[in-house]
């Protein structure tokens, strides 16, 4: 069998992520994706599960920061 060519193609379905294109591609910062990308290693399905999971802590983080803060706004 022979091996699947991998190239440069960001969007290829072969081959691991480019950090800048999946940085974009899930709205995070350079520096996130590439821990992301380097905590899941090549395979592309593991990294797009936690690109998934990374973004909805972050969105969950966002929304109990503001409901905190809206408690703290009632309060004074």
């Amino acid at each position: 069998m022979a091996k699947i060519p991998t190239g440069p193609d960001p969007v290829s379905d072969h081959g691991p992520y480019e950090p800048a294109f999946f940085a974009l591609k899930y709205n995070m910062t350079l520096k996130a994706a590439e821990v992301v990308l380097h905590a899941n290693g090549p395979s592309r399905n593991a990294c797009d599960g936690a690109a998934r999971a990374f973004t909805a802590a972050v969105a969950a983080r966002k929304q109990l920061q503001f409901e905190k803060d809206q408690v703290s706004f009632r309060r004074a």
